[in-house]
């Protein structure tokens, strides 16, 4: 390991005097490149991933100056790579570095692909509402790109991450979308129940019932088939024992869903926020009573 990192210290030595030095028609910018790349490569054997990060940015100078501007955004991705092990906020700030480069020169797949790599960076550290922000720049790139199904990925998380803050009419509106996209595509209507089953979830969050009848009217004439499964029976019983404020109706109708299909960790939270909130209306009406 201390050959590895004593090698790195060495060809980041020589590479800092090249540029130091004087060079023709930027052969220095060059000569320095070569060596910052052989010290990055020596730091990530010895893993020192700081060192080998802040090289990276180096070797992204170096081909900005010679105007390589695909090779440095790819050399800020390799620093983020690095500093994804040791420092997330170098590890973003340098993937927002490769992806204007990249937005510049039109690759907008990759960039797609780096916004999506900084929400889950954000997504790791529980920062949900940046996290959005990030999905939502990927899934715009990716459907500019007609690559749809990374687009609807990154735009399930926006949904999911918006339901989860409490943004319910955002988390539904994604969820519609989606719904909507996917009827067109025989390999995606298979789901389009389950993103009925999340909007309509987040409809009972709102403890509308006016809107939620009004959304279950609007998925049948979306999908005539949905009035047939068993995700619109359970929207449906649980919207009545919301309006009847029937506790054992709404655990009943959960309990029967979830011994058929389990319930992910989503829907589970979202159920529950419904149940506690009916519980406390119904604590409210005792105490009035």
């Amino acid at each position: 390991m201390s050959d590895h990192l004593a090698r790195a210290e060495d060809f980041e030595s020589r590479a800092e005097k090249k540029l130091g030095g004087w060079g023709l028609f930027g052969s220095k910018y060059e000569d320095a490149s070569d060596l910052f790349d052989k010290a990055a490569n020596a730091f990530k054997l010895a893993k020192s991933w700081d060192q080998a990060g802040a090289v990276y940015v180096k070797l992204a100078n170096c081909h900005l100056k010679l105007d390589s501007k695909h090779e440095a955004a790819n050399a800020y991705a390799d620093a983020a790579h690095c500093y994804k092990k040791s420092n997330i906020k170098e590890s973003i700030s340098c993937l927002e570095e490769s992806i204007n480069l990249f937005l510049e020169i039109g690759r907008f797949n990759l960039s797609a692909r780096y916004y999506k790599e900084i929400a889950e960076l954000y997504e790791q550290e529980q920062n949900l509402e940046q996290a959005i922000v990030y999905y939502d720049k990927a899934a715009d790139l990716f459907q500019s790109e007609e690559v749809s199904t990374s687009a609807n990925q990154c735009k399930q998380k926006v949904a999911q991450f918006a339901a989860q803050l409490e943004q319910y009419q955002k988390a539904i509106e994604i969820y519609e979308e989606i719904a909507q996209q996917s009827l067109n595509n025989n390999l995606l209507k298979y789901g389009v129940k389950g993103h009925l089953l999340n909007a309509g979830i987040c409809q009972l969050c709102k403890a509308d019932f006016v809107a939620i009848n009004r959304a279950l009217e609007r998925y049948q004439d979306m999908d005539p088939t949905f009035s047939g499964t068993r995700e619109y029976r359970l929207l449906a019983d649980l919207a009545t024992a919301l309006d009847e404020e029937d506790m054992a109706k709404f655990t009943d109708a959960v309990k029967e869903f979830d011994s058929m299909t389990q319930l992910d960790g989503l829907k589970t939270t979202l159920l529950l926020r419904v149940k506690e909130a009916l519980k406390a209306k119904e604590m409210e009406e005792d105490d009035l009573t």
